[in-house]
């Protein structure tokens, strides 16, 4: 097994003993130990299966399978591979209890929200998956001490906000974090950024994030650990101060760098517990249009105005706020008790459904 952290044709080395691969738009991670065992965090896309095993055995070596396979959560570019993966390897796929609901079958996640972040990966999100896999079969809870099954040394720390049982991973001896989608190391709703993989911290997928008061709570508990080195599902590692001082920047400006002028989730998240979606807001508007003029003129050269315009633009945003000292969003918080989309005359705020538009 290798001792370095360089990676190997097909990956990037991310910190001792991990690395990295990249799956279309997605990253996923090796974690290994010092006798050689190790485990899985994330499957990537769809079809990503061959690719993952062609990598582990390049890192790892023939017919070493992992202990267990991590999700950081459920989304469908996160578990591509999972089932596969699990089933051939006869390995356990362990979550947090409040992401169970996507991964058996029981709930879809609430719908993605086309109408925010402004650039293509946002304006396609009503064509991504949404609806619950089921692997019953075989999930297992992590373990409430914040232990990892197959990985000592390193702890999992609840991060809702992008998904409901949204999970981050830990190593404290040298502060090296896998943060999945809590925050992303480039632009996540930019396609020109998907290309150009340029460093700078953001906050989570915006068309994919159904609550925004959560999310800003668990980025500023990761900001807190200083971490060394943070390695996220969208875009490549950060280290160091630069990596410190952009996620102290982002907590204390999320509310303008992160969080979308406007969009369904902006005002009111979605509200879950641990057997899914009980209510999601009305959608705003609606991007179809939208979507349909971007897939007739999308080009590079367009979607480079379009991310030089949204930096110009939240640039002025912010610099506006900054001068009236206004904070727009700073009300969005979890709701408690029963959610305001539920009329309690008529229905019942416990009820979970999967036919929400």
């Amino acid at each position: 097994m290798k001792k370095t952290f360089d990676g190997s044709p097909h990956t990037f080395g991310v910190a001792p003993q991990v690395w990295g691969l990249k799956t279309v738009f997605v990253n996923l991670y090796f974690v290994a130990n010092p006798d050689g065992s190790w485990v899985l965090v994330d499957t990537g896309v769809y079809g990503s299966a061959p690719k993952i095993r062609k990598a582990a055995e390049e890192l790892l070596g023939q017919n070493n399978r992992p202990q267990a396979i991590l999700l950081t959560h459920g989304h469908f570019d996160h578990i591509g591979a999972v089932k596969e993966l699990a089933e051939a390897w006869d390995v356990p796929v362990y979550v947090h209890p409040l992401e169970l609901p996507y991964l058996t079958g029981q709930s879809s996640y609430p719908p993605p929200d086309p109408s925010v972040g402004g650039g293509a990966m946002a304006y396609m999100s009503f064509l991504y998956p949404k609806k619950p896999i089921n692997i019953k079969h075989l999930v297992a809870l992590l373990p409430p001490d914040g232990s990892i099954p197959g990985l000592p040394g390193w702890r999992w720390i609840h991060t809702p906000g992008h998904s409901p049982g949204h999970v981050s991973f830990f190593r404290e001896e040298d502060r090296v974090l896998l943060a999945g989608d809590a925050f992303t190391t480039r632009d996540a709703e930019s396609a020109l950024a998907v290309m150009t993989e340029k460093r700078e911290v953001h906050g989570p997928p915006a068309y994919f994030t159904p609550d925004w008061g959560s999310a800003h709570h668990s980025i500023e508990l990761l900001s807190n650990l200083s971490p060394e080195v943070a390695a996220t599902g969208h875009g490549k590692p950060m280290r160091g101060k630069e990596l410190r001082w952009q996620l102290e920047d982002l907590v204390r400006d999320f509310w303008f760098k992160a969080v979308p002028r406007r969009g369904r989730y902006v005002h009111e998240p979605a509200v879950t517990d641990e057997r899914g979606v009980i209510s999601v807001p009305p959608p705003v508007g609606t991007t179809i249009p939208k979507v349909l003029a971007i897939a007739g003129t999308v080009a590079v050269a367009g979607l480079a105005w379009a991310a030089l315009s949204k930096r110009n633009n939240k640039r002025q945003q912010h610099r506006h706020y900054n001068q009236t000292g206004e904070r727009p969003f700073s009300h969005n918080r979890v709701v408690q008790g029963i959610p305001p989309t539920v009329d309690p005359d008529y229905d019942d705020p416990h009820v979970h459904t999967n036919n929400y538009p």
